[in-house]
């Protein structure tokens, strides 16, 4: 999973600590300066005779992607993606999601100019897991999951825009592709306020994206081994998709007791506690039947084995529009200059009218 900077607003107003406190600011602008510190751009470590074979090779590949992005795809030309760190570990930044134990609504974090998002992200594991413990003592839904790749929205591109990261470079050639599309896309369109349409935007053009690259750019041996893996995450997706259907339609029901009832009944309450556990161990048995075919892959192992409401609602806020993009792409002739300002023009509506706007 990939998620939006929150360390610009941080640099741009940081006074403003009553939101998150001013730690928190801290941690998020000295982060992201840190990450900048260490990128050096492509052409030096292209030219650096120290640089490993298979680096370089990568970082060629990912320069050919980042030229598809712009011409063939139309995401914005920057200084994004032209310079390449290595962190030495796994993920830049680690998010925490929480939601109530009985609602798939995503616990919202606002900050100054991004806007209200269903995350909060910190640069060390270490304080994404405290915060976690906090918010689970608070009797919430919580997930913590590393991110290899995030977007400044082009803000920074004045410091040097998005590098490359190891924790993301030595992905397959398709998944590579995929992520620098995905980050391109939120630097094309991004509403303030609505994690779910900006993240469903560009898991769309991410999608679409590496399937022309895959087709025109790629060899067989990329594209088998994408084909793959993207069988594999299609099937996982649409067994989590149907679990999170049936858990939004237990907690939706009136008089349920859930977090959306102002006047929970405790029987009530009871009944869809079990009910959930249910569903979870059901999904869990099925995945287990959907596994066994992929031998010693390690597939979405750990993703089942901490599986909780926030992890379910984080995951329909990257796919549950993707099919109204879709559709909204094939209307505008799949042109993509018009998809976006297409895309623009539905940003511009209330979120209800977005929505609406989006129901394939």
């Amino acid at each position: 999973m990939k998620a939006i900077a929150l360390a610009l607003a941080a640099v741009l107003l940081a006074g403003c600590s009553t939101l998150h406190g001013p730690g928190y600011y801290a941690q998020a602008v000295h982060g992201h300066l840190s990450l900048l510190a260490q990128a050096r751009p492509v052409t030096e470590w292209m030219d650096d005779t120290a640089t490993p074979a298979p680096l370089r090779e990568r970082l060629a590949l990912a320069q050919r992607i980042r030229r598809f992005a712009v011409t063939e795809l139309h995401l914005p030309d920057n200084a994004s993606y032209q310079r390449y760190a290595d962190l030495k570990r796994r993920s830049v930044v680690w998010n925490v999601v929480a939601t109530p134990e009985l609602s798939l609504q995503l616990k919202q974090w606002c900050f100054p100019v991004a806007g209200c998002v269903g995350y909060r992200g910190y640069y060390a594991e270490s304080d994404a897991r405290a915060l976690a413990q906090t918010l689970k003592a608070q009797g919430l839904d919580v997930k913590v999951y590393g991110v290899p790749a995030y977007s400044t929205l082009g803000w920074l591109n004045w410091l040097g825009g998005d590098p490359l990261l190891n924790t993301f470079l030595h992905y397959p050639e398709g998944e590579l592709a995929r992520i620098v599309f995905h980050e391109l896309a939120h630097q094309r369109v991004y509403v303030a306020d609505d994690m779910q349409f900006n993240e469903s935007f560009a898991s769309f053009v991410e999608k679409e994206g590496a399937q022309r690259w895959l087709a025109t750019q790629a060899g067989a041996a990329a594209r088998a081994d994408y084909a793959q893996f993207d069988g594999r995450r299609r099937a996982f997706r649409a067994l989590a998709q149907a679990t999170r259907d049936q858990l939004r339609a237990l907690y939706d029901t009136p008089s349920s007791g859930s977090a959306h009832d102002p006047n929970p009944d405790p029987d009530a309450q009871r009944t869809q506690r079990a009910r959930k556990a249910e569903l979870l161990a059901r999904f869990r048995a099925d995945y287990q039947a959907l596994r066994a075919a992929w031998g010693d892959w390690p597939g979405y192992d750990a993703w089942v084995a901490q599986a909780s409401n926030a992890s379910f609602a984080v995951q329909g806020s990257y796919e549950e529009l993707v099919p109204g993009f879709a559709a909204l792409f094939e209307r505008e002739g799949r042109d993509w200059p018009r998809f976006y300002d297409a895309v623009k023009a539905l940003a511009r509506l209330p979120k209800d009218a977005r929505r609406a706007a989006l129901q394939p």
